[in-house]
């Protein structure tokens, strides 16, 4: 796979649209037209100021669910998903947390979305929620039933987490790319907002030269030039909202100009 031919553009930057808490979850404000409104106020924003996909997670939903969440989870994303599918002209991806990629997959399919992300793919990790284990084989089996092309972009070393025993990135980057069949690897730092680091970048994109790896956590204007040197795009949350703060709507402005930056690197 080609993040090119998804994205139609080298380096793309990927937008998350954050949902507000959704029903069932312990902070849901009892408003699933105020979840929509919020969402599409985001994601309207990222795609003025130009990022070339979105993702839509279900971030509001803390504690999250370690591994299957309920029905009206699911159907709550994809009544969001829908309509931001139907209102831009950027590919759409879902992340259901904290880890329920066939639940991604079932929304992605039914909306016409493009890729999913999963956090935990292949291997088992410790999380705040507790042990999470890759279920890629049902994902795998569910795409293939589903008779669907929605891509699988899996996380390796994910943030939040530590694997049940140690394994390199680059294990777990060519394990989630020859054995759970992933389209693409995923990057983080240790948490929200940070970065991952250069050397783990270089090391699982010198095992994977032609699969995509893109990072996935702590990118900012700073940074965007020298991480995506090396990777092959990057999926942007909290720089995106105002002051940097990821529980503030998305700020156009901010997202002009880091893409601005990435324009430069391009050579547009």
């Amino acid at each position: 796979m080609k993040l090119q031919d998804l994205f139609k553009v080298d380096k793309p930057i990927i937008g998350v649209v954050h949902l507000k808490p959704l029903p069932g979850s312990p902070r849901y404000g009892g408003s699933l037209d105020e979840v929509l409104g919020q969402a599409l106020r985001d994601c309207r924003a990222l795609v003025d100021g130009g990022v070339n996909g979105i993702l839509v997670e279900n971030y509001g939903d803390v504690p999250y669910l370690p591994r299957r969440v309920g029905p009206e989870t699911v159907a709550s994303m994809a009544v969001v998903v829908k309509e931001l599918v139907k209102q831009v002209r950027v590919p759409v991806g879902v992340n259901v947390l904290r880890c329920d990629g066939e639940a991604a997959l079932a929304i992605a399919a039914a909306c016409n979305a493009s890729f999913i992300r999963v956090n935990v793919y292949v291997g088992a990790a410790i999380t705040d929620q507790g042990l999470i284990e890759g279920r890629s084989y049902d994902i795998v089996r569910l795409r293939f039933r589903l008779r669907t092309d929605v891509k699988v972009f899996a996380d390796v070393a994910v943030k939040h987490a530590a694997p049940l025993t140690y394994r390199s990135a680059a294990e777990e980057a060519l394990d989630a790319i020859e054995r759970g069949l992933a389209d693409a690897v995923i990057l983080t730092g240790r948490r929200t907002g940070q970065p991952p680091s250069i050397n783990m970048l270089e090391e699982v994109k010198k095992v994977l030269p032609n699969t995509p790896v893109l990072v996935g956590s702590g990118v900012n204007l700073e940074n965007v030039i020298s991480l995506l040197s090396i990777a092959d795009g990057a999926i942007i949350g909290t720089y995106f909202k105002e002051k940097g703060q990821i529980d503030q709507p998305v700020d156009r402005d901010r997202v002009k100009r880091l893409v601005n930056t990435v324009l430069r690197l391009r050579g547009q």
